[in-house]
């Protein structure tokens, strides 16, 4: 039987993470009531009910333990010892900490089977550090936790749907991380994620590394050594990939339908079109409107989903983010885990 039970890790509490898990929740609230959707938020009980009553939400999560029998349809789950130091806005090594163990309680559940997979709020990597835990981001620490190594980074946003060759790696070492087994890899995962979630035969497209996919080798060789290959290897086993296409139109491509997704080279390549789609900006105050887009783990064994921004520390407590990734967030992992 599919799983629904899914955690919510709160991030940083000092971030917007508490203000986004409350306003999902109420959104939510007749579909937890409704259905077999589940709802486990593990962080800072303070920061919780802090912004609760700020929104004047009226959300309620009952107080569980991990190892309770039983959990409600909507439970609060304790990452750690609360400390007096977290603040709204204010970067420190308390969230850092509460980051840290939200994710690593959620990871265990996922991996005894008591959660369907988790939703991880911001963490502020500034913090994680600070707090001990030296990780680049989510991801990494997530194959840590989980004990895999070669997961794949996956945005969606609509149809925008992109997963990465590299992602937290400096501009320099990307052809370096270009290796036929990678490539591969990350085309097999982005393959079966879109099964999963319902796309029968995925039609994908891989983007070239260099510009004009290396003009017959006159900006560099490795689309035409090793991603062009690798392609027809995948094509060779049965899989519809097309590439590499030249990174200038394959995401236009992408928008038009064309592709189910783009596997791109590094970070940047493969997170500015979908951020740029994703968040949605007042042009008579250049302050964000819509935060949309959801940040997939592949390749682990449990599901992870995430929302696609930071802990946006200058509005944090101001009543004002937007829970719109968030509920997309659940919802991927809601479709994953059915």
């Amino acid at each position: 039987m599919p799983n629904r039970h899914l955690a919510i890790t709160m991030g940083d509490p000092a971030g917007i993470g508490p203000e986004i898990i409350v306003k999902a929740c109420a959104r939510l609230r007749d579909r937890l009531e409704a259905s077999d959707l589940k709802l486990l938020i593990i962080g800072s009980r303070h920061a919780f009910e802090q912004a609760n009553r700020q929104l004047d939400a009226g959300v309620s999560a009952a107080p569980v333990g991990a190892d309770d029998a039983n959990w409600p349809n909507l439970g609060f789950l304790q990452a750690d010892e609360e400390s007096a130091s977290i603040a709204p806005g204010v970067l420190s090594s308390d969230g850092g900490r509460f980051s840290y163990k939200a994710v690593e309680q959620g990871v265990r559940l996922a991996l005894g089977g008591r959660v369907g997979g988790i939703v991880t709020a911001p963490l502020n990597k500034e913090a994680l550090n600070k707090a001990g835990y030296h990780y680049p981001g989510h991801t990494e620490m997530l194959a840590e936790l989980t004990g895999v190594r070669g997961s794949v980074m996956l945005l969606a946003h609509g149809n925008m749907r992109v997963s990465h060759v590299s992602t937290h790696v400096a501009l320099q070492d990307v052809p370096s991380r270009l290796t036929p087994e990678r490539l591969r890899r990350v085309i097999d995962l982005t393959d079966e994620a879109l099964k999963r979630i319902g796309i029968a035969r995925p039609k994908i497209a891989v983007a070239a590394l260099n510009p004009h996919a290396g003009e017959g080798g006159l900006f560099g060789r490795q689309d035409i050594e090793v991603s062009q290959p690798t392609i027809a290897k995948a094509v060779a086993d049965g899989l519809d990939v097309v590439g590499p296409v030249p990174g200038d139109t394959v995401f236009v491509k992408l928008r038009a339908g064309q592709y189910d997704a783009v596997v791109a080279m590094y970070h940047d390549q493969g997170h500015i079109p979908v951020k740029l789609l994703g968040f949605e900006v007042d042009p008579a105050t250049g302050k964000w409107q819509e935060l949309s887009g959801v940040n997939i783990t592949l390749g682990l064994p449990i599901i992870r989903t995430s929302v696609d921004h930071g802990t946006a520390f200058d509005i944090a407590g101001k009543g004002i983010a937007n829970e719109r990734s968030l509920i997309e967030a659940i919802e991927y992992a809601e479709r994953l885990a059915g």
